[in-house]
């Protein structure tokens, strides 16, 4: 995760109070552990298919395709190498301190329930995330490291999955744009049962000085406003074809035109974030490399908050 400015920002985005955007999905919600992956009615589990498109989402997509990759790329599979993995504990897992090194204002206090074992995203971010069985509460660490009995992290974030509740306007979490990153992961089980009823977490390289809900959080300096805040949302348009697609790019492809994919950090454009899990094919997943991002507008979501 680059480095992440600190910003005193007050303005506060509410769901009710947001313009033009599409009311609420009434499918049922994504469940893991027993647990919701939040409300159906949360940001993450909206459907958009018909939300407004944003005035600026040409210029959104033009900025983020302006660079060497121009089209959607999975950031997971290779037989689980790639991914951010998750960890599900049950509700007596011993809860061990959490040392924060990075954002310690900004983040919430341990102790968490993280296992010794606990799988670690690979890579520089090293996420660690936690799905705690009974009280569904979900654990989000950034930079872990094991450390005596507990860890270091660069910030953490912890989240109630029955809830809507945001973190601070201008906070961070274990993501940059302040968000839940396990809410936002492609997972092989509901793509296997046909269908992801959730937006998905993707990363673009440049972003400007702002967000928009449900992010809390921005991660540059700059002014431009052609570059995509944190928490701006993209959908697959409804006209493009699908036919030649099938498998688990099918599936994915499908959630991209009715919940979208949103801006959670900077990092490689179009990339796509999913669980780390060695069942996922690389050859289906291999057909989003031929999905251009000229394929994506931007959906209306609110003020941009700049601090």
């Amino acid at each position: 995760m680059p480095a992440r400015p600190r910003a005193a920002l007050l303005a506060v985005a509410l769901l009710g109070a947001l313009g033009g955007v599409a009311a609420a999905s009434t499918a049922p919600g994504p469940r893991v552990a027993g647990c919701p992956v939040f409300p159906a009615s949360n940001a993450w589990n909206r459907d958009v298919s018909r939300a407004p498109v944003d005035p600026r989402s040409a210029a959104y997509i033009r900025s983020i395709d302006s660079h060497s990759n121009h089209f959607l790329h999975a950031d997971f599979g290779g037989g689980g190498a790639y991914g951010i993995p998750f960890n599900v504990v049950p509700r007596t897992q011993p809860r061990v301190p959490i040392h924060f090194t990075g954002y310690g204002d900004e983040s919430d206090r341990g102790p968490y329930p993280v296992p010794p074992g606990a799988r670690v995203e690979g890579g520089s971010d090293r996420h660690v995330l936690v799905v705690q069985r009974g009280t569904c509460r979900l654990f989000e660490l950034y930079d872990a490291h094991r450390a005596g009995r507990g860890w270091n992290a660069g910030s953490g974030a912890v989240f109630d999955l029955r809830s809507n509740r945001l973190r601070p306007a201008g906070f961070t979490s274990a993501d940059a744009a302040g968000l839940p990153i396990f809410a936002g992961l492609a997972r092989y089980d509901e793509v296997r049962a046909g269908a992801v009823r959730h937006a998905l977490r993707f990363t673009v390289r440049d972003t400007q000085r702002g967000y928009v809900y449900p992010a809390r959080h921005f991660a540059s300096d700059s002014r431009d406003p052609n570059l995509p805040p944190m928490g701006l949302r993209l959908r697959l348009r409804a006209s493009y074809p699908l036919g030649r697609f099938h498998g688990e790019a099918l599936v994915i492809l499908r959630g991209l035109k009715r919940y979208g994919m949103i801006v959670a950090d900077n990092g490689e454009d179009w990339y796509v974030t999913g669980a780390s899990d060695r069942r996922w094919s690389d050859q289906d997943l291999n057909q989003l490399k031929t999905v251009p991002g000229a394929a994506f507008e931007a959906v209306r979501s609110g003020p941009i908050h700049r601090g």
